[in-house]
């Protein structure tokens, strides 16, 4: 091992671990770690600010990620939170956002409690396709920088604003908010899609409590034995069927 090369013991590697291990620690310290060159360069097209970034014997810097310092033989594989990890590892800024205002022909998500990390980064993926204005999550949902939300998210969480907030807040901001149920409320086919809306998904395990204090609520017709469906597949056919039918983004299109 080179002199300039850092072992599995140096501190910063240390902290790399807790960023990606801890949801604390990335609080505390309003930083956050991408893996991969593809993820990496997503966020810098993106205009996320970056500290540095670490990078394994096999693998090349990311232009515009911050300085690099580069990791010994075996360092990334006990690092990384994947089982075969790409090559790069990079810390950026957590950026502080507030909740989008409603603007005419233009919707909003907010997932209430949202518990898997998955499911957050698909819903974010499909927000950026449908052309959502942001996603709000509110108090006790995932950490939208756990590894596993940024890599399901496909880059969109560098792309689609989000904030952290509550539903009140969200109506304050001139949002309507439509709950989604599995049992409850006209078919989603069916929104008035004339005002900004806030389309609303609830927990994966209990869904939205019948008091949410939404101001309508709204449905999926399906078949079958499921009693209702995935939530991020829920978000994503209500998201495209309101672009389909002209809602649109009000934000300006590549960043935050």
């Amino acid at each position: 091992m080179s002199d300039d090369q850092l072992s599995f013991t140096n501190p910063q590697i240390h902290r790399l671990r807790r960023l990606l291990g801890r949801r604390s620690a990335r609080s505390e310290e309003g930083a956050f770690v991408i893996e991969g060159p593809g993820l990496i360069a997503e966020a810098v097209s993106a205009g996320w600010e970056f500290e540095g970034q670490y990078v394994a014997p096999n693998g090349s810097p990311v232009e515009g990620a911050g300085p690099v310092r580069f990791l010994a033989d075996g360092v990334l594989e006990r690092v990384a939170t994947t089982e075969n990890p790409q090559p790069n590892l990079a810390v950026a800024r957590i950026a502080e956002q507030s909740i989008p205002q409603a603007s005419a022909s233009s919707f909003l998500l907010v997932a209430e409690r949202l518990a898997d990390p998955g499911n957050l980064g698909t819903i974010l993926r499909s927000a950026e396709a449908a052309g959502c204005a942001g996603v709000v999550l509110t108090s006790g949902s995932v950490d939208p920088w756990n590894p596993k939300s940024i890599r399901a998210s496909a880059g969109a969480v560098f792309h689609v604003p989000w904030a952290v907030g509550s539903l009140d807040q969200v109506k304050a901001s001139g949002w309507r908010l439509l709950g989604t149920s599995s049992h409850q409320g006209a078919p989603y086919t069916e929104m008035d899609v004339t005002q900004p809306l806030a389309i609303v998904v609830g927990n994966e395990a209990s869904g939205l409590a019948d008091d949410a204090g939404v101001d309508a609520w709204i449905t999926i017709p399906h078949q079958g034995r499921a009693e209702s469906l995935n939530v991020a597949m829920a978000a994503t056919v209500i998201c495209f069927d309101l672009a389909r039918r002209g809602m649109k983004s009000a934000r300006s299109s590549g960043g935050r």
